[in-house]
């Protein structure tokens, strides 16, 4: 068994694949649009599917914003330099909500960052 993808359900479709391919720096791989049913699909990756887990956005048809609830955390990526991916990241527009830094009680180099519906991702520095 391996992960395949995780679903984030989003208010702007092209809005989001922009955030994640221009800022966070993944690709599109694939999108599906199923006007019967109401909903479009775009997954996304550093990767392709058959290699590594990616993200499933799903955008219903007028639906633009979502409660993003209290059981939900964040998508972690690994990275070589926490702090020049962070540097990246905010010229290109996107937005740091927790800098750079060693996590509570460690060594670890982590920081914070959030996309355009709320989701926040926690970059992890590690050694590659």
């Amino acid at each position: 068994m391996r992960l395949l993808h995780t679903m984030l359900r989003v208010g702007d479709l092209p809005r989001s694949i922009a955030f994640y391919t221009q800022v966070m720096g993944m690709r599109l791989l694939r999108t599906t649009d199923r006007p019967a049913q109401r909903y479009s699909l775009a997954f996304i990756g550093y990767a392709d599917e058959s290699e590594q887990a990616v993200l499933e956005l799903t955008y219903n048809y007028g639906v633009a914003e979502y409660e993003l609830g209290t059981a939900y955390g964040h998508i972690a990526i690994g990275v070589s330099d926490v702090v020049a991916t962070c540097a990246r990241i905010t010229a290109a527009g996107g937005q740091v909500t927790r800098p750079p830094g060693p996590v509570q009680g460690g060594n670890t180099i982590i920081a914070f960052v959030q996309d355009p519906d709320g989701y926040k991702i926690e970059l992890i520095q590690i050694e590659e």
